[in-house]
Parts: C-alpha cells; sequence; structure tokens
C-alpha cells in the first residue's frame, strides 16, 4: 500500500504532496537489515596479524637423549622447550621459551593476516533489506523509539531548496525551523566511550542524527552541512543498510528531497528489475571516424601493392625433353 506525505520547503510550509515510491511499501525485516549491516561492516574490516615467526626466535632446541651433556636427560624435569640463560661447566640454567605457556612464546591461536573476514551476500536479499530500511524511515513509532526527537508532522519530504543550501548556519536555521531543533540538541552531546576504546582511537562517542538523501552529488547542501554534528549527507543511489539503520538499529530520522524520490520512482533504485546505473557512451564523430577508417584503407592498399612490387618473379620453367626409349 503506497503512502502519501507532504512536501516541506525551508519555512517548515506546505508546498505539496507525493505519493512514495513502491521501495517504501516493504514490510519491516530486522533479521535481513541486522545481516546486511554486519556484512558490511565484515567487510570493511582491515585484516590484522602478529608476525609470523613472534615467540619463535629463541634458541630453544632442548635434548633429552642420555648422552647429550646439554640435554635435560636425568634432571627430573618436564619436556618442557628451554633455552640456555647461563651455565657453569656442564650445568646449565634452563629458562622456558618458545611454547605458549611461557614468558615471551608464541601465542597459541594468534590472529592470521590471511584470514578472510568478509561476508556474502546475496543481491536480491540486501536490495529487500535495503528497501525495508527504507519503509523504516517512514514509520514514526520506530524512529521515536530508536530514540529520536521526532517533530509533530513527521514523515515528509523536503522541497529541493534544501539542496541549494551553501552555509552552515542556513542549514541549521532551516532544520531548526522543520522543528529539529530537539534532534540536533540530542545528536551534539558527546562522552567518552568506556572501556579500552578510550585508548585505540575511539575516545568519544557521539549520537547519531538524522540523514539527509539528495539526488547528486556535489551539491552545496554537501559542504554547508557536513559540519552539523551526528548529520550525514547521502546521495540516493548510495544509500545502504549501514546509513540508513546505524548498528542493525533501524528507524534512522530521515529527510527525502524532492528530487531523490523522483529518482527512487522513476530509476526503480533497489528493485529486483533494477539493473544498475547506466553508463553514458560518449558519441564520436562520424566524420572523424570515417576519415580514420579511409585512411587505414588506403595505408593497407599501399602495403599490399608495396608487397607485391617488391616479390620476386619466378623462374621460367623448361621443357625437358622426352627419354629415348630402346626400341
Amino acid at each position: 500500500m503506497k503512502m502519501k506525505v507532504s512536501i516541506k520547503d525551508t519555512t517548515n510550509k506546505d508546498a505539496g504532496s507525493v505519493q512514495l515510491p513502491i521501495q517504501f511499501s516493504e514490510e519491516y525485516r530486522p533479521d535481513l537489515i541486522i545481516r546486511s549491516v554486519l556484512s558490511l561492516q565484515a567487510n570493511a574490516r582491515t585484516p590484522y596479524g602478529a608476525k609470523p615467526d613472534a615467540g619463535k626466535r629463541a634458541s630453544a632446541e632442548l635434548s633429552r637423549r642420555r648422552r647429550k651433556y646439554r640435554g635435560s636427560y636425568g634432571f627430573g624435569i618436564s619436556r618442557v622447550p628451554r633455552k640456555i640463560l647461563s651455565r657453569n661447566g656442564t650445568r646449565m640454567n634452563w629458562v622456558g621459551a618458545f611454547a605458549p605457556g611461557m614468558v615471551g612464546g608464541r601465542r597459541a591461536h594468534p590472529p592470521k593476516p590471511t584470514r578472510d573476514w568478509t561476508q556474502k551476500i546475496n543481491k536480491t536479499e540486501n536490495r529487500k533489506a535495503i528497501r525495508s530500511a527504507l519503509a523504516a524511515t517512514m514509520n514514526k513509532e520506530l524512529v521515536a523509539a530508536r530514540g529520536h526527537k521526532v517533530p509533530k508532522d513527521y514523515p515528509f519530504i523536503i522541497s529541493d531548496d534544501f539542496e541549494k543550501i551553501e552555509k552552515t548556519k542556513d542549514a541549521i536555521a532551516a532544520l531548526t525551523q522543520l522543528d529539529l531543533s530537539a534532534e540536533l540538541e540530542r545528536a551534539d552531546q558527546k562522552k567518552v566511550r568506556a572501556g579500552k576504546g578510550t585508548m585505540r582511537g575511539r575516545r568519544y562517542k557521539r549520537r547519531t542524527g538524522p540523514l539527509v538523501v539528495v539526488s547528486k552529488k556535489d551539491l552545496a547542501l554537501a559542504k554547508g552541512a557536513r559540519n552539523i554534528p551526528g548529520i550525514d549527507i547521502v546521495v540516493v543511489d548510495e544509500l545502504n543498510t549501514q546509513t540508513l539503520a546505524p548498528g542493525t538499529h533501524a528507524g534512522r530520522i530521515t529527510l527525502y528531497t524532492q528530487s531523490a524520490i523522483k529518482r527512487l520512482a522513476d530509476e526503480g533504485l533497489f528493485t529486483q528489475s533494477y539493473k544498475g546505473a547506466k553508463l553514458e557512451k560518449t558519441a564520436r564523430p562520424v566524420a572523424k571516424t570515417t576519415a580514420k577508417k579511409a585512411a587505414n584503407k588506403a595505408a593497407k592498399t599501399d602495403k599490399k601493392a608495396a608487397k607485391k612490387a617488391t616479390k620476386k618473379a619466378a623462374p621460367a620453367k623448361t621443357a625437358k625433353a622426352p627419354k629415348e626409349v630402346n626400341a
């Protein structure tokens, strides 16, 4: 069932209404959304691992044979690999090494840089997950349950005037007019992360704010709104479940521009019948192509004529006299 929503301009006045495309009629499938997001996160992981010979660089070969004077035979000690720390004659002072339980030894099962972290997901399944996440952004109850400060008249579409906003203060003013000031304050909160992430380049955590979906790249709004905390500007054909449902939690508050909705409807983005972006072929000038063909043909003809002229003529064959036969 298709849904009809109002269009708001930069001053929060009604500028008409529009019927949402079929992508927003998809049923809510949190299981597919979770799988798609986890696949994106796994594919973005950087392989890591220890050096292959880490912990194995100690000379810890210890013989257990009877007549090896440097061996451990007869000392009543375990068969742990040991290195010689010091010695007094034939009396060795051994220290455990190499084994996983020893100081400076190798790890038992270390992470390996050759491991493949990627997770595959079917194209049809991924598109269904994106459509489900799109539909969730238009569900007011899901958006509120995610923690967003939802305006009273949400959901709505914003006019194309938003794509022309160049300055950050104008973008903030327009969002405030749309009754999103409480949401901007929520997204501006910053706190210190709990746990070891504070020491690993992830010291602070921020709230996820509104998502603005635009129709094309290199718009003025991309620069005008990029400095607002929590806000993301995404082109409609680059949407994925990670942007629509951060952290696998569907229902992010999302503002679609009029042109973005039009592209969704006209191009059938993320539907089963979508064949991908059409690449525009650059037309070559006809006159230039014809002239090039003629030049190539002439060069080929000249090459053949020169080859024929340089070819040596075959010597004339003389008729052999018939052999005489004795009668």
